[in-house]
Formats: C-alpha cells, sequence, structure tokens
C-alpha cells in the first residue's frame, strides 16, 4: 500500500424501498393499529438485550475513512426532529472487509427512518447541522462485541465525500 490516499466523491441517492432492499429497509409511517406485516422493521435482536435511545452527534460533515459492520443484529436509525441526514451502506457478505466499489450514499428523509440488515456496513449518519440527535435501536452491547470496522484509508487507499 502507498502513502497515497484517493478521495472519491459520493453522490447521495434519493431513499427508495427498491434501492435500499440489498442493505436493509426503509420505514415509513403507518396507520395507527395497522397489523403487523412486510412493511415493518424486521428485526433481529434475538442475541442480547435491546437498546432503543437517543444518540447526540455533533459535527458530522460528509468525509469518511471507516466503514462498520454489526454482524448479530439489526439496526434502526432515524433523526429526530424531521432532520434530513446522510448515510453510505454496502452490502453485507462474507469477506473481512467491504468491497469500496459498491459503497452507496443515500439521503435519509427526516420522515421515515432505516433498519440495516445484520452485517451491512455501514458510515454515517452525517449531516451538515452543528447537531442532529437520533433514535438508535441495536444490542445493548453492539459496540462493545460487534463493532467490526474497516479502515478504508489504511486497507485500500481511500476516502469517501458525500455529495
Amino acid at each position: 500500500m502507498s502513502d497515497t490516499c484517493l478521495t472519491r466523491s459520493l453522490l447521495a441517492q434519493p431513499l427508495t424501498s427498491a434501492i435500499f432492499a440489498p442493505f436493509g429497509q426503509v420505514i415509513r409511517p403507518s396507520a395507527d393499529g395497522a397489523a403487523y406485516g412486510p412493511d415493518d422493521a424486521q428485526l433481529e435482536l434475538s442475541q442480547g438485550i435491546p437498546r432503543f435511545y437517543i444518540m447526540r452527534l455533533e459535527s458530522r460533515g460528509r468525509h469518511f475513512t471507516h466503514i462498520t459492520r454489526h454482524q448479530g443484529c439489526t439496526q434502526c436509525l432515524g433523526s429526530l426532529h424531521g432532520q434530513d441526514w446522510l448515510m453510505a451502506v454496502a452490502p453485507p457478505g462474507p469477506d473481512s472487509n467491504p468491497n469500496p466499489e459498491h459503497i452507496t450514499a443515500f439521503r435519509i428523509p427526516g420522515d421515515c427512518f432505516i433498519k440495516l440488515e445484520v452485517g451491512t456496513w455501514h458510515a454515517g449518519p452525517y449531516f451538515d447541522q452543528p447537531v442532529v440527535d437520533f433514535y438508535n435501536l441495536e444490542l445493548s452491547n453492539t459496540n462493545v462485541v460487534d463493532h467490526h470496522t474497516c479502515n478504508l484509508k489504511a486497507t485500500f487507499g481511500l476516502e469517501f465525500e458525500i455529495g
């Protein structure tokens, strides 16, 4: 690996259920009393104690050099206060690192949330505001025992900027 690092620009795509399907689900509002079905988050939280909390993030910008996955649970993320945000993802797979060619960025509207499939690589949330609060559903120990990170700069000589 050389000391040079290439910056790749990712254009954030609009979020649709069909385009996001390889990475997880887009969950939109449903009527009160609607029966559980395939449009509801299909969760995998059986490997531990679920943790649902509000995560405050500051000054995130749009640049990243690391991408992470959780292989023991799904993860749900959404912004509070209806703020739009950005997320980069790559599909789950058996390899120990993601394929940089498969990293895709999405603009997530503030009126829905995303559920990441088990093993989906993700970088974010990213945003331009000084502070954004997010609700986060994962396991209580996800960030301790199930936090597999790839340093894209060290591994591939790449860093990414979401546009």
